[in-house]
């Protein structure tokens, strides 16, 4: 059965403010988050915790504080981003950041035991040694990416509080779901959530296939 343009417009606003957010989120996190595998300085263990905390941050506590941020009577209400697709974004970004840092943190920091001692001993200089430390974490940091892209899309709270849902404006994929649902129409419900796990999946899938393909590429240059 073909979407309706309300239903493709829903769904092009949930991937352009999902896609907006964790370019932010990659710009932000894979660098902050290589830092912080790579370096050891004091407060770091503290800075850690931190992060591993903001990663579990309930969306609706995220929603809630850009909320006031944006509100008329808030520090950032002159930009008049309540109820838009831009409060959307920051929300997003606030959500999948530290997902995105947490995880790169751990990805490097697994290779960085592994190949440190390795690449000095072959007298790479330090901008070598980070910049090949970042490379072979990569399945680690895109992984963790795709896990950022996964909870951004499907996130409903926080989007719910500072974009209202507004039919041809504000208005997402989960949050038309649970409107759908509140409005017993649930062969749209169902056929929305069918989009969601596609979109999941194919996002997945092309990770997958880069994971592979590179095996196989670092296999033919072994042999």
């Amino acid at each position: 059965m073909p979407f309706s343009q309300d239903v493709i417009s829903v769904i092009l606003l949930s991937l352009q403010v999902s896609t907006v957010a964790i370019v932010i989120g990659v710009l932000i996190g894979i660098p902050f988050g290589s830092f912080l595998g790579l370096y050891a300085f004091p407060g770091k263990r503290l800075l850690t915790v931190v992060i591993y905390t903001l990663m579990g941050l309930p969306p609706v506590l995220i929603g809630v504080i850009v909320y006031l941020l944006l509100s008329k009577h808030g520090p950032l209400g002159s930009l008049q981003w309540l109820f838009t697709p831009q409060a959307m974004m920051v929300a997003q970004s606030i959500l999948v950041t530290p997902i995105i840092i947490g995880l790169s943190m751990s990805a490097v920091q697994a290779k960085e035991q592994t190949y440190l001692e390795t690449i000095r001993s072959l007298g790479a200089t330090p901008a070598q040694t980070i910049w090949t430390i970042i490379k072979e974490s990569r399945k680690g940091i895109w992984a963790g990416v795709a896990t950022a892209y996964g909870r951004a899309i499907s996130e409903v709270g926080a989007v719910m509080l500072v974009g209202g849902n507004i039919e041809g404006h504000t208005r997402v994929m989960t949050t038309a779901i649970i409107l759908e649902t509140r409005m017993g129409n649930f062969d749209a419900a169902l056929q929305l959530g069918a989009v969601l796990l596609i979109i999941s999946f194919i996002l997945n899938n092309l990770l997958v296939m880069g994971i592979l393909a590179d095996f196989r590429s670092r296999r033919r240059k072994e042999s």
